[in-house]
């Protein structure tokens, strides 16, 4: 089993309820045992418009390879109403594959560990809530990263539900 972190965000519709829905498809992937999932987080929007955004991470053991488990996000975002517009458009839901165990991955599909993450409180924190002393490839810890996006505002909405 890998190690993955993926990084779930939605700004319409009822985004609470969306991030709760799709921890559970989560949880039901295949050869796939959720290990921990962060609390909900309010965002305003980072390089994106519309409404607030709901963060969340949720902490992943799988079997699957990485483009695999991509796959399988993709169609959860799907069932959930995603349609990719422009980029950094409004969304339904947004499932990002920050990290695979160590994996550093570079393909036209995927790039991990997520190439932006280093930069945004909203992925940071919640990572940091589920996996305290994470080290992000090349990029360093996660906890020295935060530390130096005092500017980004991040509201914790409360504790995990499961």
């Amino acid at each position: 089993m890998t190690p993955a972190w993926v990084g779930l965000g939605a700004n319409l519709g009822n985004a609470n309820a969306t991030l709760e829905a799709a921890m559970h498809d989560l949880a039901g992937l295949p050869r796939t045992v959720l290990r921990r999932r962060s609390s909900l987080y309010r965002t305003a929007p980072l390089d994106a418009s519309g409404p607030d955004f709901i963060n969340a991470v949720a902490a992943l053991d799988t079997a699957l390879d990485a483009q695999d488990l991509l796959a399988h996000l993709q169609t959860i975002e799907a069932r959930h109403g995603r349609v990719r517009t422009y980029r950094n458009a409004p969304r339904t839901l947004d499932l990002d594959l920050l990290l695979f165990g160590g994996s550093v991955i570079a393909t036209a599909e995927l790039t991990v560990p997520h190439p932006r993450m280093a930069a945004r409180a909203f992925v940071l924190a919640p990572l940091l809530e589920v996996s305290p002393d994470i080290v992000i490839p090349g990029m360093g810890p996660a906890a020295s990263l935060l530390a130096g996006l005092g500017a980004q505002p991040i509201v914790r909405l409360g504790e995990p539900t499961s």
